[in-house]
């Protein structure tokens, strides 16, 4: 995992980001502790942190008690590292959850409070897998049917001409 080391600014209020280093993940997250409470992922960072189960405490200890100034989070955020805008996301098909990612670099930004309603969406990965693959079934099935429908009736439509055609033919022979 590359870990930015250098100072950036919060790409939702504009204020200095402060380095935590997470003891666990061996990686440092960029937080907005004095502006509004954002964190910053870089590239691939955010795979040690998206489930209930990986160990946020220092972040938790970081940001308790504090009260974040808002933002408007419709707002396009520029990313830190690469200087591209970021792009709206969901975290999930459930859609509930958006967030800001970089398509250039992979970075991700969440506003404050973001980052506890993604990990409580899901127990784990798999569970987030199940859903995303029952959501992608469930509206690519119903696009299968509806195709498999119109090819029925145009099968049919071209039957119909062909039967009539053998009508004529017949009764004109007779």
């Amino acid at each position: 995992m590359i870990d930015n080391r250098e100072e950036i600014d919060c790409p939702a209020c504009g204020k200095i980001m402060q380095k935590i280093f997470m003891s666990k993940q061996g990686c440092c997250l960029d937080v907005c502790t004095e502006g509004c409470g954002g964190i910053f992922f870089d590239p691939n960072e955010l795979q040690y942190f998206d489930e209930e189960s990986d160990n946020i405490d220092e972040l938790k200890k970081v940001i308790e008690g504090k009260i974040f100034n808002k933002v408007d989070e419709s707002e396009i955020r520029v990313c830190p590292l690469c200087g591209n805008n970021m792009v709206k996301n969901y975290t999930s098909s459930k859609e509930q959850i958006q967030i800001d990612e970089c398509y250039n670099c992979g970075s991700k930004f969440f506003d404050n409070g973001e980052l506890e309603k993604m990990r409580k969406e899901y127990s784990n990965e798999k569970n987030h897998m199940q859903e995303f693959l029952s959501k992608s079934y469930d509206s690519i099935g119903s696009k299968i049917a509806e195709l498999e429908i119109k090819e029925n009736q145009e099968r049919m439509k071209n039957r119909s001409k062909f039967l009539k055609l053998m009508d004529k033919i017949f009764i004109r022979n007779k």
